[in-house]
């Protein structure tokens, strides 16, 4: 869950900089034809040598995609059985924590050093705050009164908020008639996940708020970073490492001035707590940025689109999370309004 820096949308990824946009497209250009070869017919085999590895290619940027969508919807499974041992700000200690040690050992193979400067790590400092400490903290909260499901519906929100910012802080985005119509779409789709007609029967209001105010600190985060870190120099991965280990020592004071010890350190929320920071916070963004790099911002951030369908199916058949009507329903037009938030709009579109 992050968020790509471009020039008109705030989508979802999770570093502090922005990669070069590349593709499988960008293969070496053929050599130029002979005239042997405008003579007379290639060999059926021919083609073989460059087909063959653009399959691999293909199908091993699916294989992390999907690797990806599981992860990071499986977080909030992960979340859950953190917080029955764990309080939630400790559950955001270890998620961060583990994060930036798995960071730290991908720089540490790179022999990459950490970002300097004084500023810069003043300016992570607040991303870390924004983008880590308080939507982490916010959503074990939330978990403890809701369902998984419901905070990986509530995540997805995240691009709509997004939107609805730029609109206001960014000058060159501009209100055109597909974004707001996707941002209508998509709140639409908030209420019907949480039953408006009815009330909001069976909802917690807490936690629910808590969850939707998570997915909005992102965006926020995001238009901080880009107008402070995003022209700064420094790899993503060194970016995002050290706004992990900020975020780390936020939490450990906040867990240490407001939460109790833990009693104990059972087996599977702490195997729940270590997957989700070292997996699903540290060597997925890398992952992502991998993917960015070969796919594209475009391609790479349609994975925010898959973490509700995981995360709800996850909580249902692994927690056994009650699953109404609604909430599918809801979730699908969430998605469908946030990606029309995030579609290029045509020239003729205002």
């Amino acid at each position: 869950m992050s968020y790509e820096i471009m020039p008109s949308r705030v989508p979802g990824m999770s570093a502090p900089t922005t990669l070069p946009e590349t593709g499988p497209d960008a293969l070496p250009d053929p050599p130029p034809a002979t005239a042997a070869t405008r003579t007379s017919p290639a060999p059926r085999t021919a083609p073989a040598p460059r087909r063959g590895p653009l399959r691999r290619a293909a199908a091993d940027w699916r294989l992390r995609f999907a690797f990806l969508s599981l992860v990071w919807g499986f977080s909030f499974l992960l979340i859950k059985v953190g917080t029955t041992a764990y309080a939630p700000f400790q559950v955001a200690f270890g998620r961060v924590f583990f994060g930036a040690l798995a960071l730290l050992a991908v720089l540490l193979l790179r022999r990459e050093a950490l970002p300097r400067g004084i500023r810069t790590w003043g300016h992570l400092g607040v991303a870390a705050l924004l983008l880590n400490t308080v939507p982490f903290s916010l959503f074990a909260y939330a978990e403890l009164t809701i369902p998984s499901s419901l905070a990986g519906i509530c995540n997805a929100t995240s691009p709509l908020w997004g939107m609805a910012l730029s609109l206001v802080a960014l000058s060159e985005d501009r209100p055109t008639r597909r974004r707001v119509a996707g941002l209508g779409l998509g709140f639409l789709g908030v209420l019907t996940v949480l039953g408006a007609w009815q009330g909001f029967a069976g909802i917690d209001a807490r936690g629910t708020a808590l969850a939707l105010l998570a997915s909005l600190c992102y965006p926020i985060g995001w238009i901080y970073v880009r107008r402070t870190l995003a022209s700064r120099g420094g790899s993503a991965v060194a970016m995002t490492g050290g706004q992990l280990l900020l975020s780390a020592g936020q939490l450990a004071v906040l867990a240490a001035l407001f939460t109790p010890a833990p009693a104990g350190f059972p087996l599977w929320p702490t195997l729940a707590v270590i997957v989700l920071g070292a997996a699903g916070t540290g060597l997925a963004l890398q992952m992502q940025y991998g993917l960015v790099a070969e796919i594209g911002p475009t391609t790479a951030q349609m994975v925010t689109y898959f973490i509700p369908v995981v995360a709800t199916t996850a909580g249902v058949l692994v927690l056994g999370e009650q699953l109404h009507w609604n909430t599918p329903v809801g979730a699908a037009v969430v998605l469908a309004g946030a990606a029309l938030t995030q579609s290029r709009p045509r020239p003729t579109d205002a």
